[in-house]
């Protein structure tokens, strides 16, 4: 088998040969753009799933559907360390610029930019990480306030003003979204409810691990009402089938029917493994067609090639008390697990676990389902601890 025409991109935010299995989420969305533009309202879509499953890639996907279809559109990922108005105010001058070449929201456009000037000004007391320069004179009371909500409001309310005079949507595409500050996630879901009640062409398409539902009803209670939450799980047999074999055929290539069985069991599914296994399972067989014994070979590479990028990094972020709370959970298996069964494991008071189980959860690694249980956000996760620490 030739390895420069092998099809598989595992990778992060790499989008597969063959997006199976999501071409309904698609149309939702794309759906709810194409109302904005028309002036018709809809909900925002925060999409919430585990790591590996291909949000990042479904984001990507989904921008270029939009802007497909007339949408001007922005893309922000959400980190760790950075507050919302510094990862956001730059992508909206590029926005307000690119609304400024349209002559029938030119002058709006403009006023965003004044609006936006006044934002950054007044932002950069608070947040210190904001840098972006805006060439434009800020108007007095817009956006300036110092307030977040208050001003966030006024700044999206001109965007959106601007967006509705150039007949388009301007649709705002922000990954891990579970990294945004609680303040900060309320103040965006305010402005967003503004526009929506002044029915304005703007919203955003999100993404995030499965604590954002909860972060976004903590943020507003009235969240729920604004967004659309579709969980984004592991692809069905067939969809995983398809992800497998389709780009195979198109370079000439068949799986036997008993290889591609195996690879869905190993994977479970998660687009992100399928692409791995894929991958080794091209590059360890000699022939056309590829075989379960070929799978079985490439299963060997493809968990060491896991151990030593997609989930070494995980691990290697955690503190010994973090790893020791993780490698407990492991040994209870998949998960969820009631936090209680997981203090059992490590012989200690429930209570005495809670700051290390937050850490967690703040760093993404776990979440919790229901009141009580903990589960880990990255599939497979739980074998891989018993493969780094074998022993307590």
């Amino acid at each position: 088998m030739d390895p420069v025409t092998n099809p598989y991109a595992p990778g992060a935010g790499t989008r597969p040969p063959e997006l199976a299995g999501r071409d309904e989420i698609r149309r939702r969305v794309t759906t709810c753009i194409a109302r904005l533009i028309r002036g018709r309202s809809d909900k925002s879509v925060l999409m919430v799933g585990l790591r590996g499953v291909g949000k990042t890639v479904l984001l990507d996907q989904m921008r270029k559907d939009v802007e497909a279809i007339g949408a001007r559109t922005i893309r922000i990922e959400a980190p760790e360390d950075r507050s919302l108005p510094a990862i956001l105010s730059p992508q909206l001058r590029v926005a307000l610029l690119s609304l400024s070449r349209v002559e029938s929201a030119k002058d709006l456009a403009k006023r965003g930019l004044q609006a936006l000037a006044g934002f950054v000004s007044a932002m950069k007391v608070t947040y210190k990480d904001i840098q972006v320069g805006i060439d434009a004179e800020a108007i007095p009371g817009l956006a300036d306030n110092g307030d977040l909500e208050s001003d966030l409001s006024d700044l999206l309310e001109t965007c959106g003003q601007a967006a509705k005079s150039a007949e388009t949507a301007l649709v705002i595409f922000i990954d891990e979204m579970q990294y945004i500050e609680e303040l900060q996630f309320g103040a965006l879901i305010s402005a967003l409810h503004r526009c929506n009640q002044k029915e304005l062409p703007l919203t955003v398409i999100g993404a995030g691990l499965p604590q954002l539902l909860a972060r976004a009803g903590n943020a507003k209670s009235y969240a729920e009402r604004l967004f659309d939450f579709p969980m984004i799980g592991p692809l069905d047999s067939e969809s995983a089938g398809v992800a497998i074999s389709k780009p195979a055929i198109e370079e000439g290539v068949e799986f036997e029917a008993e290889a591609i069985e195996r690879i869905v069991e190993h994977t479970h599914g998660y687009p992100y493994f399928l692409q791995e296994w894929g991958k080794h399972a091209w590059d360890v067989a000699e022939e056309s067609p590829i075989t379960a014994k070929d799978v079985q070979s490439a299963t060997v590479t493809a968990l060491a090639a896991l151990d030593e990028s997609f989930f070494r990094v995980r691990f290697d972020r955690l503190t010994p008390a973090e790893k020791r709370y993780m490698r407990a959970m492991a040994e209870l298996g998949p998960g969820p697990h009631r936090s209680g069964d997981i203090a059992s494991q490590l012989n200690v008071k429930v209570t005495s676990l809670g700051p290390t189980r937050n850490n967690l959860i703040s760093k993404g690694m776990v979440w919790s389902p229901s009141h009580g249980d903990t589960a880990f956000t990255v599939p497979l996760f739980d074998e891989f601890m018993m493969r780094i620490m074998p022993t307590e």
